[in-house]
């Protein structure tokens, strides 16, 4: 079962999405308060949204106009969690150096890992909003993850796609230059949807797809699986919430193991995809920010 928000009037409306792509409206504001009802009732998340659109009018999906599945407080992001971000941020820093070793290696065997801020609610975008181009940078990709959506204790509520735009020559000028290549306006996307946690049997089998269109022809395509990641998802909760305040409704984007070619960089009224099966397609076109 997927939770989405869709423009109502003048309001975002939540609702549950069934496998069928039919939708179903929700009694609740957003997300974090049907997850609390939910705790009031004993129930899990999904048994209460189950029992609930039993009785709903029932929609088509494609007929709504989708928003950010939740308005997150913080977006964080953890980063080198997969050995093919490993390789693409060492090509950064070295200069295409291949068979250099940086401190991108080290933090990728450290007990640490790498988290950082990525995003607030009014930075982030949802489903076929624009991301934008940071004017001061001219190697911009999509970085295309896994979201976990967690409340205040760390516990996982959810998963959603996330896009995590980068500026590659920005990072690999200088590694002080992280927050300048990661944060920007409109430099993170989520979406479309929430996929509860109990309606995953495994995380880890998940598969992340990333297209690229410009002109609408498809320039870029790449995939891979939640399992290749280097460290588990419950170590990144911990390294993000040890001796941290977090908000309900918070999103941790797990790292990228698809990057495009060195080579690549994103130009305006490019069109990026970034597909989780089960989850949904996450659309987002290109603009330079004017």
């Amino acid at each position: 079962m997927r939770i989405i928000r869709y423009k109502k009037d003048s309001r975002k409306q939540l609702a549950a999405v069934t496998k069928d792509n039919e939708a179903f409206d929700l009694p609740f504001t957003d997300f974090i308060s049907m997850i609390s009802e939910a705790r009031i009732q004993n129930k899990t998340p999904l048994e209460l949204v189950t029992q609930l659109t039993e009785s709903q009018i029932k929609q088509s999906l494609a007929e709504l106009e989708l928003t950010t599945p939740l308005d997150a407080p913080e977006i964080w992001a953890a980063g080198v969690t997969y050995q093919k971000s490993k390789e693409a941020r060492n090509y950064e820093a070295t200069e295409g150096k291949l068979n250099a070793e940086t401190f991108y290696d080290k933090v990728y065997e450290a007990k640490r890992p790498e988290i950082f801020f990525k995003s607030t609610a009014a930075r982030t975008v949802g489903p076929n909003d624009p991301v934008y181009l940071r004017s001061d940078s001219n190697w911009q990709i999509p970085e295309p993850e896994l979201g976990l959506v967690i409340d205040k204790e760390g516990t996982i509520l959810g998963y959603t796609a996330g896009n995590d735009m980068s500026c590659r020559d920005i990072e690999g000028e200088n590694p002080l230059y992280l927050p300048q290549a990661k944060v920007w306006k409109h430099s993170c996307s989520i979406g479309p949807a929430i996929i509860l946690k109990e309606a995953v049997a495994d995380p880890y089998e998940l598969q992340i797809i990333c297209r690229i269109y410009r002109e609408e022809e498809l320039v870029f395509e790449g995939d891979a699986q939640v399992n290749q990641l280097k460290r588990t998802l419950d170590e990144l909760v911990h390294y993000l919430t040890l001796d941290n305040d977090i908000f309900d409704g918070t999103v941790l984007l797990t790292g990228t193991c698809v990057v495009p070619p060195n080579e690549f960089t994103l130009a305006e009224n490019d069109r990026v995809e970034i597909e989780i099966p089960g989850i949904g397609v996450l659309n987002n076109p290109v603009h330079v920010n004017k």
